[in-house]
């Protein structure tokens, strides 16, 4: 069964086939492409470029979320993607989704027309996020995190954690049908960890809400094959695909026009 992601004019339909979301880090410590983008022109090519390959939408971060990264202010965020947002927003007709855990710089965002937030800490770790998000009623990604990858049993914790984001956005007023959840491979978890919620994915069903996975490039695959960040193209299409047959919505990648084939590939299989 179908439902509708309202992202400002952009109807996409979740369930009939898998949806992609392209990566654009205007960052300059990415772990897998950081400073590339940071120039605004440069930062609209590669938009061009990821919707030109077949992406849905482009997810724009302002701020390295790799473990160990430097935090940086909000008003060093503002100042690398707000000249982005408003050059692109000018040229490519597809949804544009931020990536922030700050209510200032998502706001400033959708007030230049941005359609959806994408929070790597689910709401919570800054108070006015979900409020915010309810004002505008777009639809918002509800990452899994943790500040230590402790767990007893990392499958229920992860599920637990996710309600409890899930909880704060409803009591936000945020509509049940804008919320997106994702278990957040790579952040506040272990290697063992991340296989761990890999492999039990399809649990992830039981909260009724559309499932994110962003695997692309990620230490994940660098540990287990020993490859640096430029060779995990068929590491990340194998989690690609394993996540699909286990009921994933939309896939967060690096590179489009290959995942988009496997993507097709796998739902034809998998969707039929």
């Amino acid at each position: 069964m179908s439902k509708i992601l309202n992202c400002g004019n952009h109807k996409l339909s979740l369930g009939k086939r898998t949806l992609i979301m392209g990566t654009l880090n205007i960052t300059p410590d990415s772990f897998s492409d950081g400073g590339s983008f940071l120039e605004p022109q440069k930062a609209l090519e590669q938009a061009h470029h990821i919707a030109n390959e077949g992406a849905d939408l482009i997810d724009i971060g302002g701020e390295s979320t790799r473990p160990g990264a430097t935090p940086i202010s909000a008003e060093e965020e503002l100042r690398r993607v707000i000249p982005v947002i408003k050059t692109i927003i000018k040229e490519i007709n597809i949804p544009l989704s931020i990536d922030t855990y700050k209510s200032s710089v998502a706001e400033e965002a959708l007030q230049e027309g941005v359609q959806m937030v994408n929070d790597v800490w689910g709401l919570k770790a800054d108070s006015k996020m979900a409020e915010l998000t309810a004002k505008y009623e777009v639809p918002v990604c509800l990452m899994h995190n943790r500040e230590k990858a402790i767990y007893e049993d990392v499958i229920s914790e992860v599920i637990s954690d996710l309600q409890e984001s899930i909880n704060m956005a409803l009591n936000a007023g945020i509509a049940a049908n804008n919320i997106i959840i994702d278990p957040g491979i790579g952040f506040g978890k272990t290697l063992e960890h991340n296989l761990e919620v890999m492999h039990h994915l399809d649990k992830l069903k039981t909260l009724n809400f559309p499932i994110l996975l962003g695997t692309s490039r990620k230490s994940l695959i660098g540990k287990i094959l020993d490859l640096p960040t430029s060779e995990r193209l068929e590491g990340t299409a194998a989690t690609i695909a394993y996540g699909i047959t286990k009921g994933v919505d939309i896939v967060r990648v690096h590179d489009i026009r290959e995942m988009r084939r496997v993507v097709m590939m796998t739902d034809a299989i998998v969707k039929r």
